[in-house]
Formats: structure tokens, sequence, C-alpha cells
């Protein structure tokens, strides 16, 4: 279920959709009558891909989203945990460890290192599964982690969580009342407080990654059509498929929460024998 959701959500992206309409455009031109039509919805799929990455479009979408959360301030209270959403990594013992992660896991993560260093005696919990990969993503960030001074035995990973919701109940399991901090993307926020809201626990929001900004003057490159625009286009849009799916799945639900683990299903980097092995060559 989880992988068949990730297939049709990918082919519902900007890009790949509106390609998807070009071509059936195409195939009208070249194998029917119908050219005129076919000609019509050519120039729809590329106009679209302009419009989606075009900067005045794709930032008055993204920025809306990610600026409902303000950047992290420390807090008066104690923090006991600082929580880390996983986002993506490739194995390759050629690469430097920063390298392997993501663009937006690196970014999560050291914001994540920063919030866990201003409260001496917090944990750090690092999330993400293997994805087909021979090691978690949560061991790839702990590999990180490990290098940039964080200590082995503050280090809590979760490694069989796929998504939001399961990284939220995992999380629930041992966190329980306690005071922590949730660190993931701006764009991502809102729904995943949803998920953790709903398992019962109360974060402090710590976005970053932020993609959307309104002041670029330069006109090469607020009105040339860019990759990043693109990417904005397709942040907001996997984030606004995401809401769609939490509302239909609460819906078909009933909203009734699922029955929380008793017991956390998590691993301390401590408890590993090698958590930041790398494939041997």
């Amino acid at each position: 279920m989880f992988e068949l959701k990730k297939i049709i959500s990918s082919l519902f992206m900007p890009l790949p959709a509106l390609l998807i309409i070009g071509f059936l455009g195409l195939s009208l031109i070249m194998f029917t009558a119908k050219r005129k039509s076919g000609c019509v919805i050519v120039l729809f799929s590329l106009v679209g891909i302009f419009l989606v990455s075009f900067q005045p479009v794709s930032s008055r979408l993204l920025m809306p989203l990610e600026r409902q959360y303000k950047g992290f301030l420390p807090v008066d209270a104690s923090i006991d945990y600082v929580m880390v959403l996983g986002s993506g990594h490739v194995v390759d013992d050629q690469l430097p460890p920063t390298s392997e992660l993501s663009r937006t896991a690196l970014m999560r993560l050291t914001e994540g290192i920063r919030i866990f260093r201003m409260y001496p005696g917090s944990k750090l919990i690092l999330s993400g599964y293997a994805g087909g990969s021979e090691f978690s993503h949560a061991r790839m960030l702990a590999q990180v982690a490990l290098g940039l001074g964080v200590p082995k035995a503050d280090i809590i990973l979760l490694e069989t969580a796929k998504d939001t919701w399961e990284e939220a109940r995992q999380a629930a399991a041992f966190v329980k009342q306690k005071k922590m901090v949730l660190v993931t993307s701006a764009s991502h926020m809102h729904r995943a407080l949803h998920e953790f809201h709903a398992a019962g626990l109360a974060p402090v929001p710590a976005p970053t990654n932020y993609l959307a900004q309104k002041n670029i003057r330069q006109p090469w490159e607020k009105y040339a059509p860019k990759a990043r625009y693109l990417e904005q286009t397709e942040r907001y849009w996997h984030e606004t498929m995401g809401s769609l799916w939490q509302d239909l799945r609460d819906w078909l639900l009933k909203t009734t929460p699922e029955p929380l683990p008793t017991t956390p299903k998590a691993s301390t980097a401590e408890d590993m024998p090698d958590p930041v092995k790398k494939p041997s060559s």
C-alpha cells in the first residue's frame, strides 16, 4: 500500500503529469486526424511546464505554506527530545557522509543538532527506514551526527518508520508527556504536526529548509524558468496531495486513533555494534 501510494502520487506531480499530457497531445497529432486538438493539448503542456518553473508562480504557491510557523527560538522550558524527520539518502562509500544525505535531510539534521546543543541532557531522535538500501535512513543521519560531535549515547534511532504517520506513533510510545521539538521542512510542518497531535503529542515546531523567497531582485533570476522553482511547485503540490490524503484517511477511519505501541520501536546508536559502518568496497 505504501509503495502504491508513492507510485501514484509521483505520477500526479506537476512535471510528470504535464509531460504525460504533452505526449497524449503529440499522439493525437501523429496518429489521428485530431491535430488541432493535439496542438492545443501540447500547448497547454508547454505553458504549464513554464508556469510551474516560474518564480512569481512557484513562490506565491509555496510561501504561505512555509511561513505558517516561525523558525525555532529557545524556549524557557526544558527540552527532553529533539526529533528530526528523515528525507532520503544514498549509500556510496566513495562519497563523504554529508553527501550521502539528501539536501533536505542534511538541512533538517543540521537544525536538529543546533537545537539539541541548546539543551544539555536532551536526546536526538533520528527517523527513517532503509528504502531499499543497505542501511536505514536513521543510521545514515546518525553517521553524520556522530561526525558532527553528537555523543552516541544521546542518539535514538527509529529505523522502521516509513512515513510521518508511523514516525509520530513510534515516537509517542516513549516520548509520552515529555517535551519534544519537532524538526522538519517548513512546507511539511503543518502536515507533520497533524500526525503528531493525532498521536497524542504536542511538539514545539522547528521548521527548516525554506525554499520560497520573495526578495529576488535580479530579473534574470526572477523571470527565467529554473529547476529550483519547479522544485518549489512540486513541494507545494506534494504537501497539498498529502493533506488531501490525510483528510480522506481520517474520514475513512472516522478519525478514530489507532492504539499506540506499548513499547518503543526504537534503538540507541550506543546499542548497535557499528551504527556508521560503510559497505565494503
